[in-house]
């Protein structure tokens, strides 16, 4: 439409905005004409400038240079342009392009200009604002294509479960991009409704049940012009979310299995179910009780996570003739349990009937291991026992044989078919066969099914020691020496080759067939604590009787329910002559007393000279001092002038010998060489056969009682460390630098 010309106020151009219509097809289309009043006597020209002119977009608005008539030469767009400025020109000075005094508008400026013919602006420049009307040529637009949402079975009227929203291009202030939303399809049952303004759905009434639908596509629709203009559609999917509202059920109400007897941890059938719950969920998953049948507990059942049924399984061993079948009772329910707003229904039950199978079993013996005493020496062919296995299957018909599996000694034999064991021959102590007393035999029992099977039983058995073997002296006799008048003493030893208890320890008596043995001799214990089957006594003559004695004797085991007090065994024979070991021993005694009896006295003096191996000779004491006259002390100093004793008889256990008499010891030629005497005498002791067993104590004489001398260890306890000055053991050279050490 054409527009008034623009009215002059104070020099400047008013031009009210022009308003034409998107979308116009009548091209060219006269927006308005521009007139100044400013005539020139040779004409004005006009001229626009900005965008739609010579900016992008161009060409499409043009004006005419004489007129002033502004031309719309392009159809406009409102979603991209929505006004236009034009800024105009008029003057009369030549017109050169000047920089834009003007910040830059919100919109794109289109310039208008008005020039005289020579080119000198007539007016100063003015924008002309050109305004796009919007027409509804824009649909609305939803934000995606489905959408989708999610609401539990069962949800009250009125649970909203999504939103579904929708643009328009159009003005918004106008009705082109006023939006209303609807369904446009659910269903018959019409579950859900929509907000026409917000787009939110929500639900309509109650009865969703995921069983019965689980997804509802519902189609939407979006509309402008308050709905009754341009039209666009979506798709709103939504699942319904299971709650637990249908318990599970059976299948059926009974159930038949089968399963072998002895079998544990098998699995023997399935119960099955079923749940229109969501497979998977918890609502659907099921859990089973066994209710009745099963008092021992020999059946468990449980839940195969895949399938939901029920799988029964044996957790202890059945026994087809005890019991042949069960009848269980069993239920099922949920994990979780029902929601509030399900209908109430019972427990469901079913009845399982299993049939136990029978099947061939091994013998068992019932008294495992069998345990049985018999005596060494039992003849061969005594019977010592019948160790039998049962068959468990009564049921069967069924004959049990036996065999020896394990006789190390070939001791046994047995009855294949009675059990009946017998020895073979006699039992004895020692055997290698024999562990702590007892004999280990394994007996295998199996029966003749096919295929058979059998088991194994233990018999131990406890060999009793019987007292078979009478003790023995050792050697059976002895030599006593010494003087008319005076007592000595001969110490007895035996032995036994019986076992505790019909071996040591020994009771040993004088002959009672000779009384008068009474009156020279006693017999006292010595000591018994050596090696099993041994003991000794001493023999104590109170006046030795004539030169050659017979002392008859008896012996024999102590009664195990009177112990004796403990022996030592002890040499049979006592050298009329001190040998060598003795005379050593003696002559320690001496060394020692006489070293004490110097030290006490201050006789050994702090010196440099070598101590070591030499003997002091200070004082001779020989036993005690009431048979001081049983000792001659010129053997010690004087051996060679003696003449040799007689050679005494071999004992049992020495070792064999070429019969050789032995060479005459050469005696120490000084002190230093004591130590090889001592040495050659120990080793001439140990080699010599006619001294008592290894090992037995060396007695060499014996010193009577009460001795009016006061003990050795009265001399140690009143010789106190505080008494002595131990300093000069430094002063004895290296062999005593370890007692210096000690106590210097």
């Amino acid at each position: 439409r054409q527009h008034e010309a623009p009215r002059r106020v104070k020099r400047a151009w008013v031009i009210p905005p022009i308003s034409v219509s998107e979308n116009h097809k009548r091209i060219p289309h006269l927006l308005v004409q521009i007139k100044s009043d400013k005539q020139q006597p040779g004409g004005v020209i006009y001229s626009i400038k900005g965008p739609g002119v010579d900016e992008e977009p161009l060409g499409i608005f043009s004006i005419d240079k004489f007129s002033g008539k502004v031309f719309l030469n392009a159809m406009l767009d409102r979603e991209e342009h929505d006004r236009y400025r034009v800024r105009m020109i008029l003057g009369a000075p030549p017109w050169r392009p000047q920089p834009d005094p003007d910040p830059p508008a919100l919109h794109p400026q289109l310039r208008a200009f008005a020039l005289d013919l020579g080119g000198v602006t007539l007016e100063d420049p003015t924008d002309l604002e050109i305004i796009v009307v919007d027409q509804n040529d824009n649909r609305p637009l939803f934000r995606q294509d489905v959408f989708t949402g999610r609401v539990l079975e069962g949800a009250e009227p009125g649970t909203c479960v999504m939103t579904v929203d929708a643009t328009d291009a159009d003005d918004p202030d106008t009705d082109n991009a006023a939006l209303r939303y609807s369904i446009l399809e659910q269903g018959a049952a019409g579950m859900f409704s929509i907000n026409a303004t917000t787009g939110e759905i929500c639900t309509a009434r109650p009865g969703l049940d995921r069983e019965t639908m689980g997804v509802y596509n519902l189609t939407v629709q979006a509309a402008d012009m308050s709905g009754d203009g341009l039209t666009t559609t979506a798709v709103a999917v939504i699942y319904l979310e299971d709650i637990n509202d249908n318990p599970p059920e059976f299948t059926k109400e009974e159930f038949s299995m089968e399963v072998e007897e002895q079998a544990a941890g098998v699995d023997v059938g399935k119960v099955f179910v079923h749940d229109k719950d969501l497979a998977g969920s918890p609502s659907w998953l099921a859990k089973f009780t066994i209710l009745e049948g099963d008092p021992e507990g020999a059946f468990a059942i449980r839940t195969d996570p895949h399938t939901n049924d029920g799988v029964l399984s044996v957790v202890k061993p059945l026994d087809h003739e005890v019991r042949d079948r069960f009848e269980l009772t069993v239920s099922v329910q949920n994990e979780r349990p029902l929601e509030p707003s399900a209908p109430a229904s019972p427990r469901a039950l079913a009845t399982v009937r299993v049939r136990v199978r029978d099947v061939n079993e091994a013998p068992a013996f019932r008294e495992n291991p069998r345990r049985i005493s018999v005596l060494e020496g039992t003849p061969p062919g005594t019977p010592i026992t019948t160790y039998t296995a049962t068959d468990p299957d009564t049921h069967q018909i069924q004959t049990l044989s036996y065999a020896l599996l394990y006789d190390p000694a070939d001791w046994l034999q047995l009855d294949p078919h009675a059990g009946t064991v017998r020895t073979k021959r006699e039992l004895l102590h020692p055997s290698a066969f024999l562990q702590g007393g007892w004999y280990i035999a394994l007996v295998l029992a199996r029966d003749d099914a096919e295929p058979p099977l059998s088991a194994t039983g233990t018999l131990s058995i406890e060999i009793l020691e019987v007292n078979d073997h009478a003790p023995q002296l050792q050697p059976p006799a002895g030599v006593l020496c010494g003087r008319p008048g005076r007592g000595g003493t001969l110490l007895l030893g035996a032995t036994d080759d019986d076992r505790p208890p019909h071996g040591a320890p020994f009771h040993f008596q004088l002959s009672p067939q000779h009384p008068q043995l009474a009156r020279n001799w006693s017999i006292a214990r010595f000591n018994g604590e050596g090696q099993p089957g041994r003991g000794g006594c001493c023999t104590e003559a109170q006046s030795l009787p004539p030169p050659l004695s017979l002392l008859p004797a008896q012996l024999h085991p102590a009664p195990a329910i009177a112990p004796c007090p403990p022996c030592l065994p002890v040499p049979t024979r006592v050298s009329p002559c001190p040998r060598v070991p003795a005379v050593l021993a003696a002559l320690g005694a001496a060394r020692v007393r006489g070293r004490r009896r110097a030290l006490r006295k201050g006789l050994l003096q702090r010196s440099r000279d070598d101590m070591r191996d030499n003997i002091l000779n200070y004082d001779e004491q020989g036993g005690g001092e009431e048979d001081q006259d049983a000792y001659d002390i010129n053997q010690l100093r004087h051996p060679e002038l003696f003449s040799p004793r007689a050679k005494p008889p071999l004992r049992r256990d020495a070792p064999l010998s070429s019969g050789t008499p032995m060479a005459p010891r050469k005696l120490p030629s000084s002190p230093s060489d004591i130590e090889d005497f001592i040495n050659e005498g120990l080793e001439a002791a140990d080699s010599d056969p006619s001294v008592p067993p290894y090992d037995t104590a060396l007695i060499y004489d014996y010193e009577g009682s009460g001795s009016v001398a006061s003990p050795l260890s009265s001399i140690v306890s009143s010789l106190t460390d505080e008494d002595q000055d131990y300093d000069y053991l430094s002063e004895w050279g290296p062999r005593f630098r370890r007692l210096a050490d000690l106590y210097g």
